[in-house]
Parts: C-alpha cells; structure tokens; sequence
C-alpha cells in the first residue's frame, strides 16, 4: 500500500497531468502526436505512484556497498506458479550459453533446496508459536561437537530434522556428499575472515553446493546471489563469465557480505535472515516490532515466509552435518576436496581445446571453470586464470600451441514423416533445398514417407597436432584446408562467420582478434576447414561439389534420384578405406563420423576393447 504522502502526491501528479492532456487535445485537435505522448506519461504516472514504496527504490541502480543491497536471492521472490516464467527465461538464455559446437552445456539447474519451499511453508504454518523452545539446545560436548553459530532448538528445527532424514533424505544425502567437494576451501576463507566457521552450510540450503543452480528469483550459483548484490561485491558478470559460478570468488563475495549484514544486526540470526530476504527488510522489522531476536521477528506476518524457514534449515542443516551419524547419515561419503592451480591461457581459448591438450575429460575442466558460460576464455582479457587439474601446469603449456581448432562438416539422419516437405525439412535445419538434394544425390523434392535423408552440419573439432605437422603442409596432411578470406568494404566478422557456417569466436580464435567487431576491409582472416567443401555448402547453392561418390562414402541409408530403392553398404561392393588415428579421436568419434557402428569397427579390426591411440591404422568398410 502507498503510504499517505505517496497517494496525495499521485493525486496532485495525475491532476496535472489531466489538465495538460486536455490542454493538449484541444489545440492540437489534428496532431495526435502530443495527445499521445500525454496519455502515455499518465500511463507512467499512475503505475509508478500505485506501486510499492519498495518496489520503485528497488528498480534503482545499486550503489557500492556499504548500501542496502537487494540481498543475495532478493526480495522479489516469484511464486510456484511462475514456473513457466523460470523456463521461458532459461530458454531465452540458452542462446547465451552454447559454445562454438552448438552445444548446449546445460548450465542451468533448479536449485534443489528450493524444490520444496512451498510444502515447507505450508507445514511450518500449522506448527504455531515460533519463540517456545521445547529442548534445551544441542551441545553435544561429550562428543566434542562444537557449534559457533547459535543453535536453538524448537519445533521449527525439529521439523527440519525430520524433513531432512525422512522425505529428503535422499537429496541431503547427495547435498552432504557434493559439500565435500567446497568444505576446505569455504572453511579456509570463513576462517580468514573470522566468521563462525559453521556458515561453510549455508551453500547447502541456497543450492545444495550446486555451480549451476538458477533461481525463480534469477539467483545464481552456490551462494545463489542475485546479479546487482553479486555485482557490488566484487563478482564479474558479462556475456562470457559469470562469478556467481565460481565456488571460489562467490564463496569471498558471499563471506564479505555476510560481514556486511552482521556488522550492522550484531547477530547471526538476523544476519543470514538479511542475506536471504536483504538488509532493508529485516532494518524495517526491527524498527517496526521493537526487537533485535530473530525468533520474536518470525512470530509477526512481516517477514516472507521463506525467509523465517531460512534460519531454522540452517541450524538443522548444521546439526546433521556436523555429526551424520546421530542422524542416520553415517554410510554418506563425501566427495574428494577441490585440487587445482590457475595457468594463464589467452584470450578466446576453448575449455575443449584445454580438455585436448591435458588429455583429461572434458567434464572435469568444465566443471573447474563453470563461469565461463560459453566455454570460451573472454575476449576482453589478453590473458586469462583458468583452473586446472593440480600438477597439469607444465603440460598445458607444452601441448596448448599444438591444439587446432577446425571445423568439418558430418551427417545425422531424417526419417521422412508424413506431412514432411522439402521446405519443411529446410526450415528445420536452416539449408538450402539444393544443399539437401545434392548431399542426398536427389534430382526432384519428392519426400517419400518412411525414408532417411542425410542432414549435413557443421562440427569444430579440436586436433593435437604434432612438431612436424606444425605448419601449413602439416595440416594439409591432415585434411585440413587453408583459406585466406579478405574483407570487403561492409563486411563483419558475423558475416564471414555466416558464410562459412563457423562461429564468430572460433575466426577470432583463429586469428587472434582482440575485438570481433573491429576489423578493416583489406584485413585478411585464416579459416581451417577439415573437408572438401567450399564456403557455403551448407546454406547457398554456391561452391556446392557434394557429389555421388562423396555421397557413397557414407554407410547411413539415402535416396537417390535414379533408383526409390534405399541404398546402403549392401548394395554394392566397397573395398576397405584405410583411417589413421588422430589425437582426440575415439572409436565413437570415428563411427559417428562416418556413419557407422561402433561394434563394426572393433570386429572389423579385432579390436577386444574401445582403446585406441594416435597412429593407429584402422580398416573401416564403407
């Protein structure tokens, strides 16, 4: 509700703006423009003074702290129904996070903590008083357990025990397992600082000590902060990083703002009630209630109620972690500790072209650097700290120069449903119908039901090439064709990227590009493109040299233009080809690239396991 001043200073507001609007009709009779620009300032007007206090103050730009901040998860906290809202955002998002393969590495998950708040919220209502105690609370001194933050024990935390052993049992225990991975390295900083080292379990209730955590409320990594708060504490948010992400700089961002809160409450309670719901909101209600105690605050319908569940789970969340034995959760193993150091890398470097050069699983040097959101180190750094396995320093530096990047073009398959059109199909897949009916070896767009058709599509693959095949001839050895590009007048990085079906990151990785959007007419890029076909095969009729021999090569069943028969590596003889084994490459790399199983490739070469290496000459029958 508008407080009082609020509601006179609308009604003098839109008063005014009434007898301008008028003003405005009258003499201006057969000019709508002002008419228009009237009515919409009314529009404005009214929806800004009918507002909230707090939400227009909550709009503003946030100052560098000490200011109130709009907490770590915020104070706009959406409903359960707004869940369609959650995933329109992740969708329009997706873009934003896919690298220059086109994958999407699902950087974005539903918090788990945060799955069951709505039937949190309903069963605490019926618990009543928030104040009684009705044990003593825990100190457990015979067991040594010790506890810095204030343990209280009362029906709320008795209710979280419960809840945790029983109906999530099974997500706690998969939360105490991953906070293995974090614990060291937050208890580490908590000590630093000299905050009560039980805090290390507040990323247990925010995310479940997840990286990729995403809110309703658009809060994002473990300590789930919110982008403005996340901001004003020293966490780098842009198109290419996220810190929130980044266990290691959110966990500092997190700690100086808990600092922050309890410099200002002098209790802990209300200062991870602060972090939860912001400072502003629990000022007032000291303000308003009379009382500094947490549990007095809760008894009164002025904190969210997410807020008032935030510090009973945390106490439960402690008390189980710090002895999950008395609690059932004795057999749970916690996961090894974070073991990294940083190498310097440049600018516009691939997580995979890293993965490559380590030999290590992609996986694990994503899940070291998950800030970045596109894989890709940011362009905006010359250099760039990235984490990798402990000990791979040396390696990297050694084996990163040789790893190239190229771009090739692969098939996947379409079956041919009924209703299918050629224009349908070239909708779907962005081609051209003469790309589709060359790579298909058809002459007429009749799309016959039942049938498959061979989709090309463009794939960067990353090679770890060799002393000797570093250089021009080298990868003319290996398939790899080198084009220079000159820009014309007008021309972007975007559009040369468009004409060659490659991404805008990967020409400016290629060449060294500080700036993709600063480039001359005249400047010349390099452009590595591992397979016979010439710009634009994929989108224009130009440079197309897809032929029926090229078409042949591929075991996958298609159509032909001569023949409605289903062509495949039975129905002519094909004697073997010979393939040699490339750094990078896997038995299900190769199968896939040439369309085949690969149980044949290992019956084919007696091969008793997947282990392959460099080198290597494979027979493969297509």
């Amino acid at each position: 509700m508008p407080n009082i001043y609020q509601t006179k200073h609308t009604f003098q507001t839109n008063a005014l703006v009434y007898k301008t609007i008028m003003k405005n009709s009258i003499f201006n009779f057969f000019n709508t423009r002002p008419l228009i620009l009237s009515l919409a300032l009314l529009i404005f007007a009214s929806s800004w003074s009918c507002a909230p206090m707090d939400n227009n103050t909550s709009q503003r730009h946030i100052p560098p702290a000490p200011v109130e901040m709009q907490s770590a998860k915020g104070e706009e906290h959406l409903s359960s129904g707004s869940i369609d809202l959650f995933l329109e955002e992740n969708l329009s998002l997706e873009s934003t996070l896919r690298d220059v393969n086109g994958d999407f590495p699902g950087e974005m998950t539903i918090p788990e903590p945060e799955e069951t708040v709505s039937q949190e919220v309903e069963d605490l209502e019926k618990l009543g008083s928030w104040v009684e105690k009705v044990t003593p609370a825990p100190l457990e001194e015979e067991k040594g357990v010790e506890y810095d933050f204030p343990i209280t024990m009362n029906r709320q935390v008795e209710y979280y025990l419960d809840f945790f052993q029983n109906r999530q049992r099974k997500s706690f225990s998969r939360w105490l397992s991953r906070s293995g991975r974090y614990l060291p390295m937050i208890h580490k900083q908590l000590q630093e600082a000299g905050l009560p080292l039980d805090l290390v379990y507040l990323p247990m209730i925010e995310s479940g000590y997840s990286l990729t955590a995403y809110s309703k409320a658009r809060a994002v990594g473990p300590w789930q902060f919110m982008r403005a708060t996340g901001i004003n504490f020293g966490l780098k948010v842009t198109n290419y990083v996220d810190e929130r992400r980044d266990p290691i700089k959110s966990t500092a961002a997190a700690i100086a703002y808990l600092k922050f809160l309890f410099a200002e409450f002098n209790s802990w309670e209300l200062a991870v009630a602060g972090y939860n719901a912001g400072e502003g909101r629990i000022r007032r209600g000291i303000n308003k209630f009379n009382t500094n105690d947490f549990w007095e605050l809760a008894e009164h319908r002025f904190l969210p109620s997410e807020t008032k569940l935030y510090v009973p789970k945390l106490i439960a969340a402690i008390l189980i972690a710090k002895d999950p034995e008395k609690y059932g959760f004795g057999d749970v193993q916690l996961e090894e500790p974070l073991n990294f150091e940083y190498a310097k890398v440049p600018r516009w470097t691939s997580l995979r072209a890293v993965a490559i050069a380590l030999d290590a699983d992609f996986d694990e040097i994503h899940n070291l650097n998950r800030e970045l959101k596109k894989l890709i180190t940011p362009p905006d750094q010359e250099q760039y700290e990235l984490k990798i396995p402990a000990g791979s320093k040396e390696l990297l530096a050694s084996n990163l120069p040789r790893v190239h990047t190229t771009v090739t073009t692969l098939y996947k398959t379409h079956k041919i449903k009924k209703g299918d059109t050629l224009d349908k199909i070239c909708k779907k897949y962005n081609l051209n119908k003469t790309t589709i009916l060359k790579a298909n070896d058809l002459r007429h767009s009749k799309m016959p039901v039942g049938k498959l058709l061979r989709i090309p599509y463009r794939e960067t693959q990353y090679v770890l090439l060799s002393e000797e095949e570093m250089n021009n001839s080298g990868l003319a050895q290996r398939g790899i064709n080198f084009i220079l590009h000159k820009i014309q007048p007008g021309e972007t990085v975007g559009k040369v990227a468009s004409k060659y079906k490659v991404s805008s990151h990967l020409i400016a990785a290629w060449n060294g590009l500080d700036n993709i959007h600063k480039i001359r007419a005249g400047q010349q890029l390099a452009l590595y493109i591992s397979d016979e076909y010439q710009p634009q095969n994929l989108g224009s009729i130009e440079h197309e040299t897809v032929t029926k021999k090229e078409t042949r090569k591929k075991s996958l069943p298609l159509l032909t233009g001569t023949s409605k028969k289903v062509a495949s590596a039975k129905n002519y003889s094909v004697p073997p080809t010979y393939y040699k084994v490339k750094g990078g490459d896997s038995l299900w790399k190769i199968a896939r690239r040439f369309n085949i199983e690969t149980k044949d490739i290992k019956r084919w070469n007696n091969l008793k396991n997947n282990m392959i290496h460099p080198g290597l000459k494979l027979v493969l029958k297509i």
